[in-house]
């Protein structure tokens, strides 16, 4: 979003970047640790995709919804209160509403801790 809103972009372009963006990131942060401890890509990979995509698909369309909700959020530009603040906003919100996704993937064996611990226990045992 603030890259976007820097660049002077549309709304539509603005929440694709950062959608995009927050993909490559959430799946970045999941990945690079696994990496680290010698797993291979191959299993990796598909560990990511399960355990993250759902929490950060609510994660962004709740974002993303909330900050289009708000009047002026998108137009107030990065030297506006109303932008920061109605991002900070936007954040808190859909991290509440993400919140019960990641406890219920991790409840039920889905979520990133899950995957990491029976997948580091694997390895070390072959």
């Amino acid at each position: 979003m603030v890259i976007g809103s820097a660049l002077g972009w549309g709304n539509v372009a603005a929440i694709a970047l950062a959608v995009v963006l927050a993909f490559f990131f959430g799946y970045s942060l999941t990945t690079l640790p696994l990496l680290r401890s010698d797993l291979a890509l191959a299993t990796v990979l598909p560990l990511a995709f399960a355990s993250d995509t759902l929490s950060i698909t609510v994660m962004e369309i709740v974002d993303n919804a909330v900050m289009l909700v708000i009047p002026c959020a998108m137009e107030a530009g990065l030297r506006g209160l109303a932008f920061w603040g109605s991002l900070a906003f936007a954040l808190a919100v859909a991290f509440v509403a993400a919140f019960p996704v990641n406890r219920y993937l991790i409840t039920r064996g889905r979520g990133t801790r899950s995957y990491t611990a029976t997948t580091v226990t694997d390895a070390v045992r072959f």
